[in-house]
C-alpha cells in the first residue's frame, strides 16, 4: 500500500523530520520543547478543593448528551451551562437537567465560537468537551486558558505539537486537563490493574488492548455522527485513529508514566476494504459517502516497546465486522488474563501459577471479586446512572470526588498525551515504511518515579454542605 502524508491528506503539520538511515528509530521533530521561564510539571500537583464543582459542557451529540446525566446526579456537581453549534441542543440539554429538579444550565450555541462565549461570560471549575476530534486540542487549550480544569473526550489532541501545547499551557495555567477515559474505570480493568500491582502476574512482560467495533451501520448513518465527521476522517489519512480505549487500561497496568515509560512505535495497517464493502451492499447510490474514497487501513496495529523492556501491542478496527472487544489482556512470568471471551460472569479467563495447572483457562470471576478495586465496592453499587455498564459515572464520580476534597488526579495531562501519541506516531511510522518512531517523553524525566494513579487508596466524597 501506498501510505499518504499527513501533510498531503489533512493539510496539517508534518508529524516528524527525521533522517531514516536503514531501519533507524525515528525520533519525532517535536519531542520534548524547552519550558518556558516559571513552567513546572503538573505529576502530583493537587486540585484546589471547591465545595461544588461547577461544569460547562462543550458538545451535545450523542456523547456528550448521554454523559449530562451523570454529571448533575454526582453530589456536589451543578451543571452550571452547556454548549453546542446547534442551539437546540443547548436547550434541550437545559430542559433535562431542570426537569430533573437541578437548576437550569445557561445555554449558548448557534455559532462555531459559542464555547468561547460561554468561557468568558462563565465561572467554571470545569469543563467537559464531548464534540469531534478535530476541536478538542483548541477547546481544551481555551479552557485552560480561561482558568478552568478540563475533561476532554478522546484523543484530547491529534498531532504531536497539539499534545505538547496541552502539556505546556496545563503547566503554564496551573490547570489540569486529562482524558476521559471512561474504560479504565471498567470493573475488570481496574482488578486486572490491582492484580499487576500486587504481583499475580509476575513480572508483567506484554499486554494486548485495542478497540475493535463494528461501527459500519453508525458511520453510515445521517443522524449519529452529525455531518458524518467520524467516517470523514477515514478518508483524511492511515492512522490508529481510537485505540486508547484497550491501551490506557495496559498502560496503567504496567506503571506507564510512574516507573517505565512508552519507548518507540511501529505501525501496519490492513487495506481498506471494509467502509467501500459495506457502502456497496448496504447504502443507496445517491448518499454523499459513495463521493468518498476509503485510506484508513481497517485494521491498524501498533507496537510498542516500554523502557523496561515489555510490549505493547494496540489495534483499531471499526470498519470489520465482528463481535465488540476491547482485548484487555495482560501477561508475566506467573500467568495471564484474557478478557472478552465467553467464560463465567466476568467474560474473562486466567492461568496463574501457582494456582492452576494442565494448561487448562479458568474463570476470571473469582479473582475481580477479590481484588475489586474500592470504586465498584462504594459507587458500583450504588444506583448508577451512567452508561456503559456503569464506568462513566463512577468516572464522573471520581472526578468530581478529587476536585471537591482536593485530591491528585488518577489521570493527568501526561497520560492523556502518551495514550493519544499513537494517533500522529502510527501515521508517522506508516508514513516511512512502517520502521519505529520514538514516542516522546511529556512527562520530561518524571516517568521513572513511582507514584499513584488509578490504583488509588479509598476516599470518601466531602459531604454536600
Amino acid at each position: 500500500m501506498s501510505y499518504p502524508s499527513r501533510r498531503t491528506v489533512l493539510g496539517g503539520a508534518i508529524a516528524a523530520t527525521a533522517v531514516v538511515a536503514g531501519g533507524a528509530v525515528l525520533s519525532p521533530a517535536s519531542a520534548a520543547p524547552a519550558r518556558r521561564p516559571g513552567q513546572k510539571s503538573m505529576v502530583g500537583v493537587p486540585f484546589e478543593a471547591v465545595d461544588t464543582v461547577r461544569v460547562g459542557v462543550i458538545g451535545l451529540g450523542n456523547r456528550g448528551m448521554g454523559m449530562l446525566g451523570g454529571w448533575a446526579a454526582v453530589p456536589g456537581c451543578t451543571v452550571a451551562a452547556v454548549c453546542d453549534i446547534r442551539a437546540p441542543r443547548a436547550k434541550t440539554a437545559a430542559d433535562r437537567i431542570a426537569a430533573a429538579g437541578k437548576p437550569r444550565p445557561a445555554e449558548y450555541g448557534g455559532s462555531s465560537s459559542s464555547y468561547q462565549e460561554m468561557l468568558s461570560r462563565e465561572n467554571l471549575d470545569l469543563v467537559y468537551i464531548a464534540t469531534p476530534w478535530e476541536f478538542h486540542y483548541a477547546q481544551g487549550k481555551a479552557a485552560l486558558l480561561a482558568g478552568a480544569h478540563v475533561g476532554v473526550e478522546l484523543p484530547i489532541a491529534t498531532e504531536l505539537d497539539e499534545l505538547w501545547d496541552l502539556v505546556d499551557t496545563s503547566e503554564r495555567t496551573r490547570r489540569h486537563l486529562w482524558l476521559m477515559e471512561n474504560c479504565s474505570y471498567g470493573r475488570n480493568e481496574l482488578a486486572m490493574l490491582k492484580m499487576a500491582h500486587e504481583g499475580v502476574f509476575g513480572d508483567v512482560t506484554n499486554g494486548h488492548g485495542g478497540y475493535l467495533h463494528d461501527l459500519r451501520e453508525l458511520l453510515f448513518s445521517d443522524t449519529y455522527y452529525t455531518d458524518a465527521w467520524r467516517r470523514k476522517w477515514h478518508t483524511r489519512s492511515i492512522a490508529s485513529f481510537y485505540p486508547m480505549h484497550g491501551l490506557a487500561p495496559i498502560a496503567a497496568a504496567m506503571d506507564i508514566n510512574r516507573g517505565d515509560r512508552m519507548l518507540t512505535l511501529q505501525a501496519t495497517a490492513t487495506a481498506p476494504r471494509g467502509l467501500a464493502d459495506y457502502r456497496e451492499r448496504h447504502v443507496p447510490r445517491d448518499h454523499p459517502s459513495w463521493q468518498e474514497e476509503y485510506i484508513n487501513g481497517d485494521l491498524i496495529t501498533c507496537m510498542i516497546s516500554t523502557q523496561q523492556g515489555r510490549v505493547i501491542r494496540a489495534e483499531h478496527d471499526v470498519s470489520s465486522p465482528r463481535p465488540y472487544s476491547r482485548i484487555n489482556s495482560l501477561a508475566g512470568s506467573r500467568g495471564i488474563m484474557e478478557d472478552y471471551v465467553p467464560v463465567g460472569a466476568a467474560g474473562a479467563r486466567v492461568y496463574l501459577e501457582p494456582d492452576h495447572s494442565g494448561h487448562s483457562w479458568r474463570d476470571f470471576t473469582s479473582y475481580r471479586d477479590e481484588f475489586d478495586h474500592w470504586l465498584w465496592k462504594t459507587v458500583g453499587s450504588q444506583p448508577n446512572p451512567g452508561g456503559h455498564g456503569g464506568m462513566d459515572y463512577i468516572l464522573q464520580w471520581r472526578v468530581i470526588q478529587q476536585m471537591r476534597a482536593g485530591l491528585v488526579p488518577d489521570i493527568d495531562v501526561y497520560d492523556g498525551a502518551v495514550w493519544c501519541s499513537p494517533v500522529p506516531l502510527s501515521v508517522q511510522s506508516l508514513d516511512n515504511g512502517g520502521r519505529p518512531v520514538r514516542v516522546p517523553d511529556f512527562t520530561r524525566g518524571r516517568w521513572a518515579h513511582k507514584r499513584p494513579g488509578l490504583d488509588s487508596r479509598q476516599s470518601e466524597m466531602p459531604p454536600v454542605a
